[in-house]
């Protein structure tokens, strides 16, 4: 009786651990793609951070990534609540805010008087 549940223990957590990788395979294919993405990253409320990544996007545990700034080229770490949006294939380059070449913004209101 011992000895079977041991082996049931055994293929449980074989089970479960082929499971969990799995799963984090399929994460990482979707989200550490060469693609470049588009990021947005805020601290406390206030954007720190808009600009494009070269390729991949690193994630680690304690909430930073890591990437290829594409307006310079050099690897930059961000802490923070950062979205990350990859684009697909085929899909244009989107201009970014404030780009000369980007989408016209709509003038300030004017307060009435």
């Amino acid at each position: 009786m011992m000895r079977m549940t041991r082996i049931l223990l055994l293929v449980g957590l074989i089970a479960a651990t082929t499971a969990c990788t799995d799963a984090k395979r399929a994460r990482n294919a979707a989200t550490f793609g060469d693609r470049p993405a588009d990021i947005t990253c805020w601290t406390y409320g206030t954007e720190t951070f808009s600009g494009r990544s070269t390729g991949k996007v690193e994630y680690n545990d304690g909430g930073r990534i890591a990437f290829v700034d594409a307006a310079n080229g050099r690897y930059t770490t961000i802490d923070g609540e950062c979205r990350v949006v990859y684009r697909t294939e085929g899909e244009p380059e989107a201009a970014l805010p404030g780009d000369p070449d980007g989408p016209i913004q709509p003038p300030p209101a004017v307060p009435e008087a």
